[in-house]
């Protein structure tokens, strides 16, 4: 299993903050995006600006992730 902390509006639409995801170690932060969707539908509109730190570290759709990482995904933050 992957423990992905959720953020922001990313944490208020699961409705909780953190997820546990079904996990093989070699899958992508593109195959998080699309196992959060399946989890959790109302996420979807937040996947294609959705921002995914490894070990606290942004991370592009192609980085594979380990079980054993630390994950968030937050949304973008817009302010002024």
């Amino acid at each position: 299993m992957l423990r992905v902390k959720l953020f922001a509006k990313a944490r208020d639409v699961a409705g909780c903050p953190m997820l546990e995801i079904p996990w093989k170690d070699g899958q992508t932060v593109s195959d998080l995006k699309q196992l959060l969707v399946a989890q959790h539908p109302g996420l979807g509109p937040l996947i294609p600006q959705l921002l995914v730190a490894i070990n606290n570290d942004y991370a592009d759709d192609g980085v594979v992730i380990q079980a054993t990482d630390e994950v968030a995904c937050f949304p973008p933050v817009s302010g002024g």
